[in-house]
């Protein structure tokens, strides 16, 4: 099994929230794959608050239309840094963060 040291860029949304007409996490994922990056995903979270500290949360009798997401992004160091641009263009409140990662190669 071959191993690299990589990067995983997570960055924190609101489903809500929107870049150039589409939600920001599809926007980011399509950039995402368009810059040739590794691999992305999107999880949509059932509680959660950000910057405004304002609850956002699903419940049985209303599911709530912005709810929390986070995007997750794998390569490359300098891949990651060369795509960081993009995020900042694709929204204005959010945090994102940086963790050293071992990219592993599975499978043939």
């Amino acid at each position: 099994m071959q191993t690299r040291e990589g990067q995983l860029l997570r960055i924190f949304v609101g489903e809500s929230d929107r870049h150039e007409h589409l939600p920001v996490y599809e926007w980011i994922v399509r950039k995402a794959r368009e810059e040739g990056l590794a691999g992305a995903t999107v999880l949509r979270g059932l509680e959660g608050y950000g910057a405004n500290s304002t609850l956002h949360k699903a419940s049985i009798l209303r599911l709530s239309s912005d709810l929390p997401v986070v995007i997750e992004i794998v390569d490359d160091v300098e891949k990651i840094a060369a795509f960081l641009p993009h995020v900042e263009e694709a929204f204005g409140d959010g945090i994102a963060t940086l963790e050293k990662v071992q990219l592993l190669k599975l499978g043939n």
